[in-house]
């Protein structure tokens, strides 16, 4: 049985958030340590989400419990965050909704900006490091395998993937308002990362020339060197910091970046340094902004309390999403479910398998039986078992269809009561019945 348990900006404050999305150690593999009935766990820990996809070797309702438990646990562990503060912030799927959800997270239909592509390839690296640590399992390798495929068909024949918006490009669309040209804007990024590489690209779409650049953990050279910008060293960073326009972040980093204490030590240097170099200090009359897109923050959020400056980060961005982006297309939402349809099913059919299998051994035996029963009576030319072979092909094949035909829409369980009803026959490694979690188990 699958199951998923998930906080997400939908659920949770991005607070909690911060703390679920920077463990000391990793997550899935302390889920599946909890008790052999985990088969297999992976995490996928984002900026907007925390959600543990777990599967479990018990088909009944105390799979649930058992898979929350796990995976309370191991969060607990992991990031010191205790069950009692999760309550009411996270929701659990079981059974058939697993997928689905999934396959709408991978295709950017659950993010704070619906459509953003920067999901797609978290989820395929939630998948890396999973066999990484050992923790996956064979159904979800094939559930997480499927949700890549089913977030290709989503970008590929919709328009949801070119509709939709990145965080970062929304980010500045909302710093536009009050930006009348982005070619007087003295900008300084901080951070090196993918988030970055985004940023630069979405900066100069907008018309930004006077970009800078600043790594905590030293990579500022190189990555000017790759895109053409400035590097800010540590010594200078905070004197950067009071001459940008605009300050965008999206770092890592565990620690704020900037704060007001940084405001206040690059004001310091540059009235220091100003007798010296017959300059003048910076104007501070005008309104300066500050973008946060770093999740742990990474910003203090007592910038906003510095004189001319205004704090932009996550939270706000998402309350600020546009009614139509904050909704998926009818297109994506079809494909979505046509793909998780098709994924239970062929989970089904391999799950009716071995009561098919029960169903066909029980039925050769009592026609081998016959067979030789007509053999010791003497069958010439072997007609008579010729076509008792063929009369039982013909009646295995209903019931055979029939018994995919009930695993896809749910129904196995009946299948196998009616052939422990009619012939007898105990299915041993069968799939039963799965009672739908509630929505919400906090």
């Amino acid at each position: 049985m699958l199951l998923c348990v998930s906080a997400s900006h939908k659920t949770a404050p991005f607070e909690l958030l911060e703390r679920l999305s920077v463990p000391r150690t990793p997550v899935a593999p302390l889920i599946t340590e909890h008790g052999e009935c985990v088969q297999g766990a992976v995490v996928v820990a984002t900026c907007n989400r925390f959600e543990a996809y777990i599967d479990m070797d018990e088909p009944v309702t105390a799979g649930v419990a058992l898979g929350v438990e796990a995976t309370l646990a191991a969060i607990e562990a992991a990031t010191g965050v205790p069950a009692r503060e999760l309550e009411g912030s996270y929701t659990v799927l079981g059974g058939s909704e697993v997928a689905e959800h999934l396959f709408a997270v991978a295709s950017g239909l659950e993010s704070v900006v619906v459509g953003e592509g920067e999901i797609a390839g978290q989820v395929r690296r939630a998948l890396t490091e999973s066999r990484q640590q050992g923790s996956t399992s064979a159904e979800l390798e094939r559930l997480f395998q499927r949700a890549s495929e089913a977030q290709r068909g989503v970008k590929n024949s919709t328009a949801i993937g070119r509709a939709g918006r990145s965080l970062v490009r929304l980010g500045l669309e909302l710093a536009s308002s009050r930006i009348a040209d982005w070619s007087t804007q003295r900008v300084l990024l901080v951070g090196t990362g993918a988030y970055a590489a985004a940023t630069v690209a979405a900066l100069r779409d907008q018309g930004a020339e006077d970009i800078s650049v600043h790594s905590p953990s030293g990579r500022a050279a190189k990555f000017a060197a790759k895109h053409g910008l400035r590097a800010v060293s540590a010594e200078t960073f905070p004197t950067a910091v009071v001459h940008a326009d605009l300050v965008i972040t999206c770092t890592t980093s565990e620690h704020h970046v900037v704060s007001a204490a940084t405001y206040a030590a690059g004001r310091t240097a540059v009235e220091a340094a100003a007798p010296a170099t017959g300059g003048c200090p910076v104007d501070h009359s005008g309104r300066r902004l500050v973008i946060d897109l770093g999740l742990p923050r990474n910003v203090d959020p007592d910038v906003a309390t510095v004189p001319g400056v205004d704090l932009l980060d996550l939270e706000t961005i998402r309350l600020h999403a546009p009614l139509e982006e904050l909704q998926a297309t009818d297109a994506a939402r079809d494909l979505v479910r046509d793909a998780a349809r098709r994924f239970v099913s062929v989970g089904e059919r391999k799950n009716i398998t071995p009561a098919v299998v029960a169903l066909r051994a029980h039925v050769f035996g009592v026609l081998d039986a016959e067979v030789a029963r007509v053999r010791a009576r003497g069958d010439e030319g072997g007609q008579t078992e010729q076509a008792l072979r063929h009369l039982v092909g013909v009646l295995l094949h209903t019931p055979t269809t029939r018994a995919h035909e009930l695993a896809e829409t749910g129904r196995a369980d009946e299948y196998i009561d009616a052939l422990s009803a009619l012939f007898g026959i105990e299915v041993a490694d069968s799939v039963t019945s799965v009672e739908r979690p509630v929505a919400d188990a906090g």
